[in-house]
């Protein structure tokens, strides 16, 4: 029974992740980023996007715990340590979603959003810590492509860089994410399809 585990836990993260990545997409992209006047944040749609983003954070932690059972039998030590990366990085978030709440009706909602989209960056960084010890998991798999890993650790790289440049660099106007996320989708479209056997 135990051998079914990592194959249960890649599909829960794959989907997991492929229902962040449509929640953040309406949330962020759809939502959050289109407010341009404090009498946004007032509408129904700002506060689904809102409650939409505490979703991510939970499926969050079910994309931890599903990532950190399938990549157990590679390296345990390993699995778990990318797992609390994704957790600290959830536990930041919400304290970013948290500026948007309070952004709802005030006067200062641009400012609260500013905060949300800072503390998310910095947030971020942890998120691609997490990445590359994904990538490196996926690099001693048996079963996942060596491209593959390669990929999600570029994508963790572009977390970590564009992160840490938006807090030490003013100014910093580079997105590196934007491209490197491709190994992110990759990873997510490998575990929904193709996650047959364990890990190892």
């Amino acid at each position: 029974m135990r051998t079914t585990v990592p194959v249960r836990a890649g599909l829960v993260a794959g989907l997991g992740l492929l229902a962040m990545s449509v929640l953040a997409g309406f949330a962020n992209f759809g939502v959050v980023e289109r407010v341009s006047t404090p009498d946004d944040t007032t509408t129904a749609l700002f506060r689904v996007a809102v409650l939409a983003l505490v979703l991510v954070v939970a499926l969050d932690v079910l994309v931890a715990w599903a990532l950190r059972e399938f990549f157990a039998p590679v390296h345990h030590a390993t699995a778990t340590l990318a797992a609390w990366f994704r957790l600290t990085y959830a536990a930041v978030f919400l304290i970013a979603i948290a500026e948007l709440f309070a952004a709802v009706g005030s006067p200062g909602a641009l400012a609260r959003i500013a905060a949300f989209r800072d503390v998310w960056d910095l947030g971020l960084v942890l998120f691609g810590v997490h990445l590359l010890l994904v990538g490196y998991l996926a690099h001693r798999s048996r079963n996942l492509p060596t491209v593959l890993a390669a990929l999600v650790a570029v994508a963790g790289l572009g977390y970590v860089v564009d992160g840490a440049a938006t807090v030490l660099v003013a100014d910093y106007a580079l997105n590196l994410a934007a491209v490197t996320f491709v190994g992110e989708v990759l990873l997510m479209l490998w575990l929904v399809v193709r996650a047959r056997g364990t890990a190892t």
